[in-house]
């Protein structure tokens, strides 16, 4: 077996499991059990896996204290989502706010009334990442339609991702040969002599289609270097969410289309005003205070 071929102490995560699952797909034959001897030592060394799994486990770098990148994406409902995405944005903002934390807008693709397609936002915090990675997710708005002349009720959906900022490169590997990077003209707030440039950088990640842009920064190389660090942001939540699924034995994704049902809160300012998150029931029925970044409520229901 493969953990006897080499010291548990040296095992990785992977190796554990894999040693753990060997032994107990050997428990489920009854003919394992007719050994006594052979049986009693490998359930000795799956205590053993076990205990170093979970001293492996304590030993992983904890993200939740470092800085974040938040994204909105609008989602389906048209101009009613991309300014809805728009009021995510400043409730995020207004939140970051009223914690003394620091936001600079990293790349954003506005439309002409205002609204997002999807904007990406650093904040500038220790702890920040903690604080805020249970509001990934899609969220859901009802209300009276500023975009329609009937003044018709309205249901629109927008996404939110979180990551960490990864400072340094080392703090999570992306292999050259892996990334794959285009250069375009910057539509960021560079100015006149910026836009001129290729400045902006799109970076994807070729194994799992995972790309990102951002045109924030005034040099190609510091946008570059942002990209680097929000591309690793999204390959460790996407690790994350694949260690998850196989701990809970079935995948849910919150990067999932946003569309109705899959919402983890709705903001319904009519016919009554409510803000509720469906994964832990809470609910705020001051829905400006909300909107205008009281998500504490929400934060420490998930945390």
């Amino acid at each position: 077996m493969q953990h006897e071929e080499k010291n548990i102490e040296d095992m990785n995560a992977d190796e554990l499991k894999q040693s753990i699952d060997e032994i107990e797909a050997q428990m489920s034959d009854a003919s394992f059990w007719e050994q006594k001897k052979k049986a009693d030592n490998a359930m000795s060394d799956l205590n053993r896996l076990k205990s170093q799994l979970s001293k492996v486990k304590s030993q992983e770098v904890n993200y939740d204290e470092y800085e974040a990148i938040l994204t909105v994406f609008s989602g389906a409902g048209g101009d009613d989502a991309e300014d809805f995405a728009r009021m995510l944005l400043e409730m995020y903002q207004g939140y970051a706010q009223k914690q003394g934390w620091g936001t600079i807008v990293i790349h954003q693709n506005t439309n002409e009334h205002g609204g997002y397609k999807n904007v990406s936002i650093e904040i500038q915090a220790k702890g920040s990442y903690g604080k805020l990675k249970n509001e990934s997710g899609v969220h859901r708005i009802v209300r009276i339609s500023p975009f329609n002349a009937n003044k018709q009720r309205h249901t629109a959906f927008a996404m939110v991702e979180v990551i960490p900022k990864f400072k340094t490169p080392s703090e999570f590997q992306l292999p050259e040969d892996e990334i794959e990077v285009e250069f375009a003209k910057s539509s960021g707030p560079g100015g006149q002599n910026v836009n001129k440039r290729e400045t902006a950088v799109r970076m994807t990640h070729v194994p799992t289609g995972i790309s990102v842009h951002v045109d924030g920064e005034r040099t190609q190389h510091a946008n570059r270097e942002r990209a680097r660090q929000l591309l690793a942001g999204k390959l460790h939540r996407r690790l994350e969410e694949e260690r998850q699924s196989k701990e809970e034995g079935m995948y849910v994704s919150k990067t999932t289309d946003a569309e109705w049902g899959s919402q983890i809160r709705s903001y319904v300012l009519h016919p009554y005003q409510l803000v509720k998150d469906h994964r832990t029931d809470t609910e705020v029925r001051d829905v400006e205070s909300v909107l205008e970044g009281g998500i504490e409520p929400f934060i420490e229901a998930g945390i």
